[in-house]
């Protein structure tokens, strides 16, 4: 919490972002709540409509790359700003759309404007302000995104129920241009480059180039982990039923996921700058694999897959920490920038294909064709951990003792 004592710019931006993410996270939720009158108004079958979401996911992983320059030169606030204008019209269109593909037109403007403001763009802001010292400051904000489901999908709900699914489009692309675009254009900081040692009268010497080979790393290490997360997460509830549970009782023990990923981001935030992304990921990261190992050998014994949903719930949401902050362990300002906006492509493509990957392996394979992919890839997320942990420059490591 020592942040929260020494900087009251990072206080601010920290409220900017907890309620544009809230609302650019929530807003994207539409299929869940809605998509049944989607599918019904537009003849789409309802995996046709989810495809939606995937769309979105890809076009914000093919566009990050070329956002790379523009953080750098322009600062994560006029990014953000021109992806808010760019996101309003994409729920103008879905408005309008009496057809398949004036919806899909709609996701891809969705995720052109994604690319610029969800996840990647908060993160640089909040390194333009911190510096390293952001990890604490990217926990916080992802204790308060991990809710956004929780605060918007009734909010869709109660929305559709008054104004219908066209009418709920409109009323996002409104909060889109009065609420986000307002706070980033006159409340968000403008950038300040930062140092991690600002006392200092004598301007360091620039770190040594990271490795090629060490960024390769750690894309692999985000990619397989976002592929398990949203994977899992996907087809949870029809993992557990194959797994012999009554669709009540999967439901059930699939609503507890949230809460204890949500709690273990609050564990990692409290946990403050005593340790980095990397430990938070060695940690959380061998969870998983104990827990897949555990559901594949139970047989669907209630104990055993309560005790999957703790330890996969806990590990996956310490994870996402991890996701967004081991770069820091390694980059700084503009060079986080750049990093993040490369790694966004792989992770989305990873988040788009892994759901329907999975969800065809349960279908083929059963339980065990899912949970043997997931925890291969588990398992290699923690070896590649333990390599990078070796990687870390001197003066990250001293300071993570």
């Amino acid at each position: 919490m020592r942040f929260l004592k020494s900087d009251s710019r990072l206080i601010g931006v920290l409220l900017v972002l907890a309620i544009t993410q809230l609302i650019g996270w929530g807003t994207i939720g539409l299929p869940a709540v809605v998509g049944r009158d989607l599918g019904a108004d537009l003849g789409m079958s309802l995996p046709a409509v989810f495809a939606g979401s995937s769309v979105l996911y890809v076009t914000m992983g093919l566009c990050a790359p070329w956002l790379a320059k523009a953080f750098t030169r322009y600062g994560a606030r006029k990014v953000m700003m021109v992806g808010t204008v760019v996101s309003a019209p994409g729920y103008v269109v879905l408005f309008f759309a009496r057809e398949p593909i004036l919806y899909f037109i709609g996701w891809i403007l969705l995720g052109m404007g994604g690319s610029a403001t969800l996840s990647t763009g908060a993160y640089i802001m909040l390194n333009e302000v911190a510096g390293r010292g952001a990890k604490n400051a990217i926990g916080g904000l992802m204790l308060v995104t991990g809710l956004s489901s929780s605060i918007f999908w009734p909010t869709t709900s109660f929305l559709s129920d008054w104004l219908g699914w066209r009418g709920t489009c409109l009323v996002y692309a409104a909060m889109m241009l009065a609420i986000n675009l307002p706070l980033y254009a006159f409340v968000a900081p403008r950038r300040k480059i930062v140092t991690d040692d600002p006392g200092g009268a004598v301007k360091p010497a620039p770190p040594p180039a990271i490795p090629r080979s060490t960024f390769g790393l750690v894309v692999c290490v985000i990619t397989m982990n976002a592929f398990v997360n949203f994977g899992i997460s996907a087809i949870l509830i029809e993992l557990l039923r194959a797994e012999g549970l009554a669709p009540a009782q999967a439901l059930a023990f699939g609503s507890m996921l949230g809460v204890i990923q949500v709690s273990a981001r609050g564990l990692d935030f409290l946990g403050g700058g005593r340790w980095d992304g990397i430990t938070t990921g060695l940690v959380a990261g061998t969870a998983l694999p104990i827990a897949m190992v555990l559901l594949m050998l139970s047989e669907g014994a209630t104990w055993a897959v309560a005790t999957f949903i703790l330890l996969y719930g806990a590990g996956s949401g310490a994870m996402a920490v991890a996701r967004a902050t081991i770069p820091l362990v390694f980059y700084d300002q503009a060079e986080f920038a750049k990093a993040m906006s490369m790694i966004a492509l792989p992770l989305n493509l990873a988040s788009a294909i892994s759901p329907p990957l999975l969800a065809g392996l349960l279908t083929q394979f059963g339980s065990r064709g899912a949970l043997g992919l997931t925890l291969v890839f588990s398992c290699a997320t923690v070896l590649i951990l333990v390599l990078l942990g070796r990687r870390r420059p001197r003066t990250v490591a001293a300071a993570a003792i």
